[in-house]
């Protein structure tokens, strides 16, 4: 893929990071990176004060009121006894907090500019920061990556990564690979063209840039119709992954842009062995470079909105005798993959909710068998009914965990359907770009319940237990050597679940949705479990009377909750 800019990395074998792959015993008690320990996204805590056998005392330590309203996203991380934490709107805040007493040690409020909301699909969502050597990084919605001084919240710099006026935002935390800050930009409901990018961590300056969308060229560009790859989509506004020993950065790709596929689609008949590299797909990257070592595409030719940004989790698994370097991903288009995270070659892929624009995927081609007669597959000004799962997705954003000890996935799953077609849309910068029009008022095959929270055993390819929940935006997971397995849902409760059987042991209603994932951590000795609660001001209005039942599960809220035994 082209690169806007290579600049040459110094001094990367003098780095010395926290990581945990070189940390201490101690360290595990921290919350060092938002899907950890590592850079795994594993979730999955090695703490085990908190248990099976007392989970129900459980009780409030502190409170911290966020202050703004909105979606609240924010995983906080815990280093040492500082707790860093972010809010919605912008962020509107960057909190550093005792983590012990919640107290404020310091507070940043970024200076946003008034029209920074215009461009934002679909939600003004923050999930969180990074750090690393004494430095607190983040993005924002207008674009622009920030460094802070993590002892003083002291700006030290900042980088424009894109013009927000055409659409691009940041709304997840970078990662930190070596001396690097790599982060994914959102934006593929605007006709943006995405892309991951790296930067100093000293200077804020551009190290590599690697486009998802092939240019002219380039390996790929040839699945795209005329010049449709300039607006292609591929947003990579989710979180990435990082194997230090394969120095492999792994991120996932959103859907393809717009999604009207008769736009974009390289024959007349809009369907056949049709791709759109590489949108709704799983990237490897050099870390070095951003050289793509390998790609899969999860949703050749999508043209249902089926974002593939979810996470990445990394994790060796024993399948058919042999340890796998795995990658698992539960993606929006219904089927839970895994993949060998060295080669990118398709080991499995299984449906985990209610699907039927696909009957299987081929395990010798990789590529989804569409419905007979590609009566799922929206058509211009031909509308395609009952698709399951919807554009929500069988999983939206929401992390799931892996536990190792009980070798399951813990994930947030949704049974709902839509209708959907294709239509005519020009092109205009900084305006929504679909060519789409749906309806997503459907419930599933699963009756009265649209979502479920559920483990998924990856190697057994089944479910091992489902609970049940009415409404969607279940939220992410997270998992600990204590047996449990922690959620939240849009009511505001907050629940302890027995990791191996399913059974709630504790719940706990914080007084709005929650849709983050919890996270644990020690001080002193002491475990203690936090979650970010914050329910969505307003759906957008495509989502109807169940975007309408979500709100009015809970009131709005915008709160940090910590707990202890």
């Amino acid at each position: 893929m082209s690169r806007v800019s290579r600049k040459v990395l110094t001094g990367i074998a003098g780095v010395v990071l926290v990581t945990a792959s070189a940390a201490s015993f101690a360290d595990r008690g921290q919350w060092l990176h938002y899907g950890g320990n590592d850079r795994s996204n594993t979730r999955y805590s090695e703490l085990k004060q908190i248990k099976t056998s007392n989970v129900h005392k459980l009780k409030v330590a502190w409170m911290h009121s966020l202050g703004s309203l909105e979606t609240q996203e924010s995983t906080p991380l815990v280093v040492g006894d500082t707790m860093y934490v972010t809010t919605s709107t912008g962020p509107r805040y960057v909190f550093a907090l005792d983590a012990k007493t919640g107290k404020t040690k310091w507070a940043h409020q970024p200076e946003m500019p008034n029209d920074y909301f215009a461009t934002v699909c679909c939600g003004l969502d923050n999930r969180g920061v990074a750090y690393s050597n004494g430095k607190i990084f983040f993005g924002r919605l207008d674009a622009k990556l920030v460094a802070l001084d993590a002892n003083t919240g002291k700006k030290l710099w900042t980088t424009t990564v894109e013009n927000y006026r055409n659409g691009h935002a940041i709304t997840s935390p970078p990662l930190i690979v070596n001396n690097l800050v790599v982060t994914g930009i959102a934006g593929g409901e605007y006709g943006i063209r995405g892309f991951i990018a790296a930067y100093d961590q000293e200077t804020g300056e551009e190290v590599w840039k690697t486009y998802t969308i092939p240019g002219p060229g380039e390996p790929g560009n040839e699945t795209w119709k005329g010049d449709s790859w300039k607006t292609g989509a591929g947003s990579t506004w989710g979180v990435g992954s990082y194997d230090p020993k394969l120095n492999m950065i792994y991120w996932s790709t959103s859907n393809a842009g717009p999604w009207g596929g008769h736009t974009r689609s390289i024959d007349s008949s809009e369907f056949g062995d049709l791709t759109n590299k590489w949108t709704a797909s799983q990237l490897a990257f050099d870390a070095d470079t951003g050289a793509i070592k390998w790609g899969y595409q999860f949703t050749p030719n999508d043209v249902w909105d089926y974002d593939g940004i979810n996470e990445a989790v990394l994790y060796d698994l024993k399948i058919g005798g042999r340890t796998v370097p795995a990658l698992m991903h539960a993606d929006r288009n219904g089927f839970f993959y895994v993949l060998n995270r060295a080669t990118g070659e398709l080991i499995s892929a299984d449906p985990f909710v209610t699907v039927n624009w696909a009957t299987h995927i081929d395990l010798k081609t990789g590529r989804p068998v569409e419905a007979a007669n590609n009566e799922k597959r929206p058509q211009l000004g031909k509308w395609a009914r009952n698709v399951c799962p919807n554009l929500i997705g069988g999983k939206n954003w929401s992390p799931m965990a892996y536990n190792p000890d009980t070798g399951l996935v813990y994930l947030p799953a949704f049974n709902m359907c839509m209708d959907i077609a294709n239509k005519e849309e020009e092109y205009t910068p900084g305006r929504f770009y679909l060519a789409s029009e749906f309806n997503l008022d459907m419930s599933g095959a699963s009756g009265d319940h649209l979502a479920e929270f559920m483990a998924w055993d990856p190697v057994k390819k089944e479910k091992a237990w489902v609970i049940n929940e009415d409404l969607p935006f279940v939220s992410g997971a997270m998992t600990t050597a204590g047996g449990l397995v922690f959620y939240g849902n849009q009511h505001g409760m907050l629940k302890a679940v027995n990791a191996k059987t399913g059974k709630v042991l504790w719940e706990f209603d914080v007084g709005t949705g929650i849709i983050q994932s919890p996270m644990t951590y020690t001080v002193d000795g002491k475990q203690y479990l936090a979650v970010v609660a914050g329910r969505s001001k307003g759906p957008p209005s495509f989502f109807g009377k169940i975007g309408q039942r979500v709100v009015d599960a809970s009131p709005e809220g915008g709160i940090l909750v910590v707990f202890e035994l």
